[in-house]
């Protein structure tokens, strides 16, 4: 049997990753800094059977927890991350280490194991802003939103050309990265790395770009969590959920479940794939849906107060970044399964129990 190696297993999503891996006959083993199989049981919303799972306390930054993981492993899903914006500039040694040393150091003991295959979980946030197209101008980088225009409730980006408005589009794995906070820049790190030590060793990566992941075991009551999750925290206390912009910002939320079947789908490619290379993948619903179309759904599910726009912004954040999925369906034969409604009704249901 392939041995797995799933790091940050007992998170949101890792758990469902290495839950999903264990269904499909894998042998998995977790490297996680909670440790402990109660942890793994506890982060897997879905009471997953996580029955033979090996749970390896450590933390991705330690050479030796990395190098005694490795020990008859062929495949790492990499996992283990510091995510969300950050609270301020503050965060940023937190980003670089945990993201980028953390990184480093797993990939080195990967190449001194002979370990040379990598499942990478990075993020869209590596764009920046998604697509935009001007009328007049074609397709158009944006650069990034001036604070004067967000105070001012201007909060769409306009063409640099002409100054008209542009028209959103699905992003692809093609564009330009544009990272326009530190977890942003530390999930471009991570890809780099990986690239650097895929030539470097003659290995294989692939790289999935995941949206706005929700889902059971949504994390709660968090800084650092996504807006889904922050949504949450505010209707578990009885509170409305404060919508920053106006609102239409548009995302695209895919379900949990589906991230973890694109890590399964990704572990079969790429243990079959051409060495000294990594390739990306959108892991997105492909349906795009507005921030307020979020609040509105969990406040309904969970029959709290109607969202409140606020009108408020962070800087480092972005307005529009929805995917286009085309090739993890081309090439991982991958597509989302669980619909908006269905998977809003799932965490609802969730979320009453905890």
């Amino acid at each position: 049997m392939t041995l797995a190696l799933v790091t940050g297993g007992a998170g949101f999503i890792g758990s469902r990753v290495v839950a999903t891996l264990a269904e499909a006959g894998w042998d998995v083993r977790v490297l996680d800094i909670a440790g402990g199989g109660e942890a793994l049981r506890d982060a897997d919303g879905a009471g997953s059977d996580t029955t033979g799972v090996e749970i390896m306390r450590g933390d991705v930054r330690g050479r030796a927890a990395c190098d005694a993981a490795m020990a008859g492993v062929t495949l790492v899903l990499h996992q283990a991350a510091k995510v969300g914006l950050g609270v301020d500039v503050q965060d940023m040694p937190d980003y670089a280490d945990v993201n980028a040393t953390g990184t480093a150091t797993l990939l080195a003991a990967m190449a001194s194991a002979g370990v040379r295959s990598l499942v990478l979980a990075s993020s869209m946030v590596v764009y920046g802003e998604g697509a935009y197209t001007c009328p007049e101008h074609g397709p158009v980088a944006t650069p990034t939103r001036r604070e004067e225009d967000l105070a001012a409730g201007r909060f769409d980006p306009t063409c640099p050309s002409c100054g008209g408005a542009l028209e959103p589009d699905l992003v692809t794995e093609d564009a330009r990265l544009d990272p326009r906070n530190a977890y942003a820049a530390s999930k471009v790190a991570q890809e780099h790395l990986a690239q650097s030590w895929a030539i470097a060793t003659g290995s294989t990566t692939i790289a999935l770009r995941y949206h706005n992941v929700y889902g059971p075991g949504l994390p709660r009551d968090t800084p650092y969590a996504g807006v889904a999750a922050i949504f949450c925290s505010s209707l578990a206390r009885g509170e409305a959920p404060t919508v920053y912009e106006d609102g239409r910002q548009r995302r695209d939320f895919v379900h949990v479940r589906d991230v973890a079947a694109a890590n399964l789908a990704a572990a079969d490619r790429v243990l079959a794939g051409e060495p000294g290379r990594l390739r990306t993948y959108n892991i997105g619903s492909g349906t795009p849906r507005t921030v307020g179309d979020m609040a509105a759904a969990l406040a309904a599910a969970l029959g709290g107060p109607d969202p409140v726009v606020t009108g408020h912004y962070r800087l480092g954040d972005v307005r529009h970044v929805t995917a286009s999925s085309a090739r993890a369906a081309d090439e991982l034969s991958w597509r989302a399964r669980v619909g908006f409604e269905e998977g809003i009704r799932e965490l609802a249901a969730e979320l009453v129990t905890r």
